[in-house]
């Protein structure tokens, strides 16, 4: 008689052991003296409570050396200026009128002031614990771009984040395609996968290029024990799609907080986040980062496409997303292949996670959240349950958000790609891949 496993008997035990092993190991890297993966320490190394932070710039470059000197109430301190043209001067109390004065000796050669330049301002501080004032020698010379220029930019910008949303949108697509689940708790497999960066390089100090590939291969284990250890089991126990569904929006919520309670509401940077955009190419604005975001993209994409159609499980999947009962009668093992699903799926939304940390740029508790809709959006628009069509959605509405900012505010560019959304599915309801026995 064949031995059963404590796995066999009770696969959501494991379940929660595996996902407590990935949480106990961040705790513990969190709790390091060393560690930096918790929030940034902000703190000033002044003792004073209150500061005055002054900006000097003329022509729109900030000016470096500048000395600020600060009097009120019978205490007089001063500061310079760093090279971004900011000075943080610490003042013991808030009721005071403070005195600024831009000590004219101590300007660079090449920032000459005007005639009629104030070097002195006031500063009174209002509810908060610091207060902003600004010197401009020159106002800087205003620069216009033409609608062309702007267009081609945020087109480009637009293909850069579709091509990273597509790598959400296709895992999502196979796993409904494949099970029939709506899977709410996808942005957290998104957010996973940028944690683990984050912690990986900022908290065990590894180099980004080492921690990618772990953050990719925890998040295809991470998928993994989601399988076997939840969706499985419930899945045997013959639950609807709609139960399912209920399950993956309380699994989000779970999650979702789990990750504030370990990193904070705060935004955390990946190392590299900043770099400088590459010359010589017009009116488009490409930092190293976003082209190495947009070569990974394609070339991951590409492996997939050819995983998909060429190799035996690629068509095995495809056989199972079309028709599961058929594919099971032709001796396909449609368990084994929903596990590889989502395996795959898991890891290319943590694969995605980091490039979508790369392009805000930062890493929130709540950041795969924020693009769920539009994940979801692609996957409609494209096809239910076709990834080549999730792949296509993915970059019209990248395309769409990015390029509706030119007529509506940026603050509405989400919405304006799903009201696009809706009007082309009230005239192809199937999507533009999709087929008419999919709906509903």
């Amino acid at each position: 008689m064949r031995p059963t496993t404590v796995t066999a008997r009770n696969p959501l035990r494991w379940f929660v052991l595996v996902l407590g092993a990935f949480l106990a190991a961040a705790a513990l890297l969190l709790s390091s003296p060393g560690a930096a993966f918790a929030a940034n320490d902000d703190s000033s190394e002044e003792d004073l409570p209150y500061s005055i932070i002054v900006n000097v710039r003329s022509g729109g470059e900030p000016v470096e050396g500048a000395t600020i000197a600060v009097s009120g109430g019978g205490f007089e301190t001063e500061g310079e200026t760093d090279d971004a043209g900011r000075a943080t001067i610490g003042v013991p109390d808030k009721e005071t009128t403070w005195t600024l004065e831009l000590v004219e000796s101590s300007l660079p050669s090449g920032a000459d002031a005007p005639d009629d330049f104030e070097f002195t301002q006031e500063a009174t501080f209002g509810a908060g614990s610091s207060v902003t004032k600004n010197f401009t020698l020159v106002a800087a010379e205003r620069q216009t771009t033409s609608f062309f220029d702007q267009f081609l930019s945020r087109a480009v910008n637009g293909l850069n984040f579709g091509l990273m949303l597509a790598l959400a949108a296709i895992g999502l697509s196979l796993v409904f395609g494949t099970t029939g689940l709506s899977n709410f708790a996808h942005g957290e497999m998104v957010t996973f996968g940028a944690l683990m960066a984050l912690l990986f390089s900022t908290g065990v100090g590894w180099s980004i290029w080492i921690a990618i590939p772990l953050a990719v291969i925890l998040s295809a284990a991470f998928g993994y024990s989601m399988d076997a250890g939840l969706w499985r089991p419930l899945r045997r126990k013959g639950l609807g799609t709609v139960q399912l569904m209920i399950v993956s929006i309380g699994l989000s919520l779970a999650l979702r907080y789990v990750y504030q309670m370990f990193v904070g509401g705060g935004t955390q940077q990946l190392p590299g986040a900043i770099t400088q955009s590459i010359p010589g190419l017009g009116p488009i604005r490409l930092s190293v980062t976003d082209v190495i975001s947009m070569g990974v993209s394609i070339v991951v994409i590409g492996v997939f496409a050819w995983w998909l159609m060429r190799t035996r499980i690629g068509r095995a999947t495809r056989a199972v997303s079309d028709n599961p009962s058929l594919a099971a009668a032709s001796g396909i093992d449609v368990d084994g292949v929903v596990r590889i699903v989502w395996i795959v799926a898991a890891a290319l939304a943590g694969l995605s996670g980091v490039l979508w940390a790369y392009f805000r740029p930062g890493i929130r508790w709540d950041m795969g959240t924020s693009i769920l809709l539009l994940i979801f959006a692609a996957v409609t628009l494209g096809g239910l349950g076709t990834a080549f069509g999730a792949l296509i959605g993915s970059i019209i509405v990248g395309l769409l958000v990015e390029v509706s900012t030119l007529w509506i505010p940026s603050d509405l560019k989400y919405v304006g790609a799903l009201v696009v959304l809706i009007v082309i599915l009230l005239f192809r309801p199937q999507g533009i891949l999709g087929r008419r026995e999919r709906i509903g």
